[in-house]
């Protein structure tokens, strides 16, 4: 059984989010996504629309998710630790950048994949988020 995991905060559910979970589900028996916490969202000083308990609800009743755990923090070999992934889904915004590289050298030497999905055009949580401050002249 291949057990695949991918995360994020999945906040204003959108296209790109179902794309990236629709495509790795197609890639693994299981899989396992990780919503990020109110808290660990704040750190990049923003703030989820919706609450970690509700993006969590949503994401879980996605067809394609197969289990849903709280991202707590951005270690993602910590995770791994704890849930023993073959495969790990990425947005390839984060492609080649040197975060990546080393964690893909770190997976690597413990057999994860990691496969990087192209970032969905026209649509993101940030833009969707900018667009209805346009529209309440926010």
């Amino acid at each position: 059984m291949v057990i695949g995991y991918t995360s994020g905060v999945y906040d204003l559910f959108h296209i790109g989010h179902l794309n990236l979970l629709r495509n790795a589900k197609g890639m693994c028996d299981k899989l396992i996504v990780g919503v990020t916490t109110d808290e660990l969202v704040s750190y990049k000083n923003k703030k989820a629309v919706i609450p970690h308990n509700e993006r969590m609800e949503i994401v879980r009743a996605i067809q394609y998710v197969d289990s849903v755990v709280p991202q707590e923090n951005m270690d993602k070999f910590e995770m791994w630790k704890k849930l023993k992934y073959d495969v790990m889904f990425v947005g390839d915004d984060w492609y080649a950048s040197d975060k990546w590289e080393e964690l893909e050298k770190q997976f690597r030497e413990v057999g994860v994949r990691i496969v990087f999905f192209p970032y969905t055009k026209g649509t993101s949580s940030t833009l969707l988020n900018e667009t209805l401050k346009k529209l309440r002249n926010e």
